[in-house]
């Protein structure tokens, strides 16, 4: 159920938003980013949604274990660059540290794993903030994120000590696209998390990360940092190249000398880096594929759970493209590296003629086709997408965001509550 909330007090919520100094835009092109009426979930909902998130991490480490133990599908199943795979081949079977699976309730009322955001997930910040407030206008009411901090700190802690050393100190960086605001909130939030527990933060974007000669660890400017935060896509420090055929990008080098600077520190154990670039094979949507296409490899465990919680998912190309055409409002198509809504295609929600030059222009090997369910739809038309955050694969807060016709950069995120009763 929603809380009812006046839609006039907007102004005063967002001023509410502001004070804490980590969403600072509570509009996008001057139109509200949040609603405040909290989402709220009843605890078994909640139990049932973590169990969900955690089987998911379970089949995509596995997933990723598959990959390691087969390089060839590297090339001949995802066909990464050769700078993914260097990425793979120097961080497998570490991918892990913080993700978010995205659930969808159905109109059946089962369960549906869109995708696990494991490579740059985002929403941190406007889970944290959002329950923060809801829970104080509902103290009868439990916020699911009110652990989340202490979470992440302990997993930040861990990766530093088993792959550096308790010695590496409390010297962390944070790599992001310093050129984008889109996630400064979440840069703030971590910040803000680090420093309460006495890390010192370093803040650059990958052309501020070097070595220097004799020592282990990676500099973030001057600073040597004993973990570094990875804000900033796998696929952006590879060779580039847009997911269309009709699109060529203008800077399509990969970022060689930054990646090698934290490569190589990893390597020598002078820094943890959190998320491990095992990710880049974990993120590729691709990897959904392995596990229908390639199903008989997974533990009969893994093969209930995908065929239970992952809707059917192929590479483009092992689709028939005559099915496709005809049976449009039955597919998604999705490229590898697409996020929060981008390079995803609805058949059930655009034309004919999309749908076609989609198909036409998806630039070969880089796309999957993944079977359309139907999200259960509120009292307005807009479907929910609950993302459950895993922290070393353990259910760890939640994050709601509401859209219609679904959900994207520009759908509304929104508190959860849950219901202790």
């Amino acid at each position: 159920m929603t809380l009812p909330v006046d839609a006039s007090a907007y102004d005063s919520f967002a001023r509410s938003l502001i004070r804490g100094g980590i969403l600072t835009d509570p509009w996008l092109d001057g139109q509200p980013r949040f609603d405040s009426a909290p989402i709220v979930l009843p605890s078994k909902t909640a139990v049932r949604l973590a169990a969900a998130a955690r089987a998911a991490a379970e089949v995509w480490d596995e997933a990723v274990r598959i990959a390691a133990d087969d390089p060839a599908l590297l090339d001949d199943f995802y066909g990464l660059t050769p700078v993914q795979k260097i990425m793979f081949e120097a961080s497998q079977p570490l991918w892990h540290g913080i993700a978010r699976a995205d659930v969808f309730v159905t109109s059946d009322g089962s369960l549906a794993i869109a995708e696990l955001n494991c490579d740059t997930p985002t929403g941190e910040a406007e889970a944290v903030v959002l329950g923060g407030l809801a829970s104080q206008a509902h103290p009868g009411l439990l916020d699911p994120n009110a652990d989340l901090e202490d979470r992440f700190i302990e997993m930040i802690e861990a990766m530093r000590d088993a792959l550096v050393g308790p010695s590496a100190g409390k010297a962390v960086g944070i790599v992001y696209p310093t050129e984008l605001t889109e996630d400064l909130s979440l840069v703030r939030l971590y910040k803000k998390w680090l420093e309460a527990r006495g890390f010192e933060v370093a803040l650059g974007s990958p052309y501020n990360l070097r070595r220097k000669e004799g020592e282990a660890a990676l500099r973030v400017f001057d600073e040597p940092v004993g973990v570094l935060i990875r804000h900033y896509k796998t696929d952006w420090w590879s060779e580039r190249a847009s997911a269309w055929d009709d699109e060529e990008l203008l800077d399509a080098a990969p970022l060689a000398a930054p990646l090698h600077a934290a490569l190589s520190a990893q390597a020598e154990g002078g820094t943890a880096i959190v998320n491990p670039f095992g990710a880049v094979v974990a993120q590729n949507k691709r990897t959904m594929a392995l596990m229908w296409e390639h199903i008989h490899r997974f533990s009969l465990r893994s093969q209930e759970v995908i065929r239970e919680l992952c809707p059917v998912t192929m590479r483009l190309e092992a689709a028939h493209p005559e099915m496709l055409r005809a049976r449009r409002e039955d597919w998604v198509l999705k490229s590898d590296y697409g996020a929060e809504g981008d390079e995803v295609v609805i058949g059930a929600q655009v034309s004919e003629s999309v749908w076609t030059d989609s198909l036409v222009h998806a630039r070969k090997g880089r796309w999957v086709a993944q079977r359309y369910f139907e999200a259960e739809r509120d009292d307005r038309g807009r479907t929910t997408n609950l993302g459950v955050f895993l922290i070393a694969g353990e259910p760890a807060g939640l994050y709601a965001r509401r859209g219609e016709p679904g959900t994207d950069a520009t759908s509304l995120s929104v508190p959860v509550l849950l219901d202790p009763r």
